[in-house]
C-alpha cells in the first residue's frame, strides 16, 4: 500500500472509531446503539430491532464514510502542500464542512428516523467531536501522505 492509501486507512478508521466513541459519550447510550442509529440511514427505525446484523452493518457504514471522507482530504493534500503545512487550520475547517454535510444533507436524505439536534449544547459537542474527526485526518495527511511527495 502507497503512503497515500496508508494515511487514508489510518485516518479513517481511526477517526472513524473515535467518532463512535463521542457519539456515545455525548448521547450518554452504548456504543452499540449508535452503531444502529448509523445502521437507521440505510434500514430506517428497522435498525433498531435486527440485532447485531445491524450494529455491524452500522460500524461497516461508519467505517466506509470515515474512508470516504478521509479519501477527500488526503486527495486534496497530495495535490495541495498548504493543506498538510497548515494541517491544523486545515482539518478543523474540514471537520465544520464534514458536520454540515453530514447533518444538513446526509442524515436528511437517509432512512434515519431522526433529525439533526438542535439545541445549543448538542449542536457545539457534536460539531466538537467533527472538529477532532477532521484533526485526526489531517494529522494522519500531514505525516504520512507528506512521505509520498
Amino acid at each position: 500500500m502507497n503512503q497515500t492509501g496508508l494515511a487514508i486507512l489510518c485516518g479513517g478508521l481511526v477517526a472513524g472509531t473515535i467518532d463512535i466513541g463521542a457519539a456515545a459519550l455525548i448521547s450518554h447510550l452504548n456504543p452499540a446503539v449508535i452503531l444502529h442509529a448509523i445502521a437507521s440511514g440505510v434500514l430506517g427505525k428497522a435498525s433498531f430491532v435486527d440485532g447485531a446484523s445491524a450494529a455491524w452493518l452500522g460500524l461497516a457504514l461508519q467505517w466506509a464514510m470515515s474512508l470516504l471522507i478521509a479519501g477527500i482530504f488526503v486527495t486534496a493534500a497530495t495535490r495541495m502542500a498548504w493543506l498538510r503545512r497548515r494541517w491544523l487550520p486545515a482539518g478543523l475547517a474540514y471537520g465544520v464542512a464534514v458536520y454540515a454535510v453530514m447533518n444538513y444533507v446526509v442524515v436528511p436524505l437517509s432512512a434515519a428516523p431522526f433529525k439533526a439536534p438542535a439545541a445549543p449544547m448538542p449542536v457545539a459537542l457534536n460539531l466538537l467531536a467533527m472538529l477532532l474527526f477532521g484533526l485526526i485526518v489531517a494529522f494522519f495527511a500531514r505525516t504520512v501522505a507528506a512521505r509520498a511527495n
